[in-house]
């Protein structure tokens, strides 16, 4: 909750009424035909006997425009006459679909409202709500844009809407609801590190993060809450990935509606205003990049970014990190003494186990090279051919024991995802080793892992003080030996200077060090980027999703934050 965001963009034409029976206008060609007078837009001929019914074949095929019109048609006229049955009767789901129109004029106090159709996108059919929330003695206009698809359903093929939350409101995920009434948190006033207000306004990135705020210290920040139409999330609203079981951080409610204002309570964060502001600019106009910077010292998170803000990839994402994982599995095999910075380390073009068959990037190898020279250009076979030397479960304990990941057990003052590191077995446990697999990470994750690196300790990130709310922060049991940790920031470091990070980090000064990496995706044409880095007392992470080699794409943004960092 927390965003003061409300749908704004009005209908552009008013519903024609025909009698007493409104019907629903449609903007483009020929979909007005199908307008609804009352009767079943499906045109069926209820006087088939059951037999001839039967008999009829299923129907199958692609969807005809004047399927995916009427359909279309029938259901938001009867969504528009409150006809709830009837319009839950128009989708494939009328249980779910009852439950939730239901709540709308119920739970959500919204009336008098009217759907606009636009011109549909093949079995896609835009259409704007215009209506009134009201509650008490209260009241305000609502307007928003939402879009059904029709699809055939199962069992007879008759064409059906679509059924999911995000048909009634684009901010609905399945198991949420809408819910108007006086905020379960007051608002909060968010103050950045140097005592200055933090707006989505003015910080667009910040606009879920905001939400999270509020929904952790609303009650403790000093305020009174006011009165709102809101989100409130379902027992599915984890990371856009799974249920909130799976370890995910839980997405927070989130307000649509003001209808009359709450007195916010402060609450100061460890954001630095000049360097959020360039993490901003860093991911402006880039949907898929995400990026974290934050203090390796200390774990105070000085800025977060996400080029799409409907969703906080940088601390809720759940992605393979791809070959930035190696940081952690280059330091789990210099402590088992499978490899050494200096000596000689295999680097074939490929490497079979667990009945898979590995290769490195355009299938290169090294011949007699160093395990500097495999790090620094990310060769997959040198880290891979160790598997059969280790044991299920190292991998897993190395980062729960020196980075504290996967433990689920973060406190950073809004939802995040912590990682995760599963204990995987052949061929799935040696693809965790280049972190493919099991593996999943985000920005704030991987930016804790060269925090780790460059201050010699897990230190967990945190955008609110523990002191704010007397809360333990997490910790990991034990720290990497001397040696080790001088090896591994050698590795890092010399893959800044001269191997696949090389690039974007020019120019940046100072005791640096780098890794970057790349996580193929199914159905995704181009890997995900991925980098982290860091430079003196900061450490920072970025992902551009979709985007090719970290080095690329991912890099130049780390690298960008860290030189804004003086």
């Amino acid at each position: 909750m927390g965003s003061r965001r409300a749908a704004a963009e009005r209908r552009r034409t008013k519903p024609a009424v025909i009698g007493s029976v409104a019907a629903v206008v449609v903007a483009g060609a020929g979909f007005g035909a199908y307008a609804v007078y009352g009767g079943d837009a499906g045109g069926e001929d209820t006087a088939r006997t059951k037999s001839a019914a039967a008999a009829e074949k299923v129907k199958s095929g692609p969807l005809t425009a004047a399927e995916v019109t009427s359909t279309a048609q029938r259901f938001l006229t009867a969504w528009q006459k409150g006809d709830v049955a009837g319009a839950a009767a128009a989708t494939d789901d009328a249980g779910a679909a009852k439950a939730l129109l239901t709540g709308y004029a119920k739970d959500a106090h919204v009336k008098d409202a009217t759907f606009t159709a636009g011109t549909p996108a093949g079995a896609k059919v835009p259409f704007s709500v215009k209506a009134t929330v009201a509650y008490e003695k209260t009241s305000e206009p609502l307007a928003y844009d939402s879009a059904l698809t029709v699809v055939r359903r199962a069992g007879d093929g008759e064409p059906r809407v679509d059924w999911h939350a995000s048909v009634v409101h684009p901010e609905l995920r399945d198991g949420d609801r809408l819910v108007t009434g006086k905020a379960g948190d007051p608002p909060v006033k968010a103050l950045d590190r140097d005592g200055g207000e933090i707006t989505a306004a003015e910080y667009p990135s910040l606009g879920t993060v905001l939400d999270g705020l509020r929904d952790k210290y609303g009650k403790k920040a000093g305020g009174t809450p006011g009165i709102e139409l809101r989100v409130v999330r379902g027992e599915k609203a984890g990371d856009g990935k799974g249920a909130k079981g799976s370890g995910a951080g839980e997405v927070a409610d989130k307000t649509l509606l003001e209808l009359s204002k709450g007195t916010p309570g402060t609450l100061r964060t460890t954001l630095d205003p000049a360097l959020q502001a360039a993490a901003e600019q860093q991911v402006d106009g880039k949907k898929g990049a995400s990026v974290v910077l934050m203090r390796a010292s200390t774990g105070e998170i000085l800025a977060v970014a996400n080029g799409g803000h409907g969703f906080n990839t940088a601390f809720l994402g759940s992605l393979a990190p791809g070959s930035t994982m190696k940081v952690v599995t280059a330091s789990m095999l210099l402590e088992k003494d499978l490899a050494s910075v200096n000596e000689k380390h295999p680097c074939p073009k490929y490497f079979t186990y667990g009945g898979w068959k590995f290769q490195n990037d355009d299938k290169f190898e090294i011949k007699d090279g160093t395990f500097k020279a495999s790090f620094a250009r990310s060769c997959n076979t040198a880290f891979i051919s160790q598997a059969p030397e280790l044991k299920d479960d190292d991998l897993t304990r190395q980062a729960k024991e020196v980075f504290g990941l996967s433990m689920n057990n973060w406190s950073v003052g809004v939802s995040t995802f912590d990682g995760r590191v599963p204990v995987q077995s052949k061929a799935q446990m040696a693809a965790s080793l280049i972190g493919q697999g099991g593996v999943r990470m985000n920005p704030l994750n991987m930016a804790s892992v060269s925090a780790t690196v460059k201050s010699g300790s897990f230190h967990q990130p945190y955008l609110v003080a523990p002191s704010v709310d007397g809360r333990k922060l997490a910790t990991a049991s034990r720290t990497m030996s001397g040696s080790t940790l001088a090896a591994l920031r050698e590795l890092m470091s010399y893959t800044a200077a001269y191997g696949t990070a090389a690039e974007a980090m020019a120019g940046v000064s100072g005791d640096v060090g780098a890794k970057t990496g790349s996580a193929e995706v199914d159905g995704q044409e181009k890997p995900n980027g991925w980098f982290t880095a860091y430079r003196g007392d900061l450490a920072a992470a970025g992902v551009v999703q979709q985007g090719g080699h970290g080095g690329d794409t991912a890099g130049p943004i780390v690298a960008a934050l860290l030189k804004a960092g003086g």
